[in-house]
């Protein structure tokens, strides 16, 4: 199937239903859970949040699991080298990498996000700055902690915030 980023006459919709959203990553160990930051990397949260209520994650694995750094997943190969078909433009902010942090994965070149994502499993300031930090983890973290590589994302969801 092919997916396209979200539009021009889609982007502001998807900033404004952000700002009082969340997403839930349903693993076997337990539920992610975690919010948006639409005026930081407007286009990477509504990209995020349109693949995901397209289904394009349900049934995908965390790739990618670094002890102390990150769990990586959203690639639909399963290896680290798909996407969804598109590379969206880097958003860099001021929003550090601290644990919890959620930003999109790319490749050598910053222009390279598309569907695969990271969260922090511990601080990592070092990569502050260079990789689009588009959400912050509000609860989950013991499912965080417990993923393996190779766990599946059940489902993922974007919900009201705090349901």
């Amino acid at each position: 199937m092919a997916y396209a980023p979200p539009q021009a006459d889609e982007l502001e919709s998807y900033v404004e239903r952000a700002r009082n959203s969340q997403a839930r990553i349903v693993t076997p160990k337990g539920d992610i859970v975690f919010t948006f930051f639409p005026d930081e990397a407007p286009m990477h949260v509504a990209a995020f949040m349109k693949l995901a209520e397209a289904g394009f994650y349900n049934g995908l694995t965390f790739h990618r699991v670094e002890p102390n750094f990150v769990v990586q997943g959203g690639d639909p190969d399963g290896n680290g080298t798909g996407g969804p078909g598109y590379s969206l433009k880097a958003e860099f902010s001021k929003l550090p990498h601290l644990r919890g942090t959620v930003a999109m994965a790319r490749s050598s070149n910053p222009d390279s996000a598309g569907s695969q994502f990271y969260i922090c499993l511990d601080d990592a300031r070092f990569l502050d700055n260079q990789y689009t930090v588009f959400g912050q983890m509000s609860s989950g973290f013991e499912a965080l902690d417990a993923i393996r590589r190779g766990d599946e994302m059940t489902s993922v969801t974007v919900e009201a915030k705090g349901s």
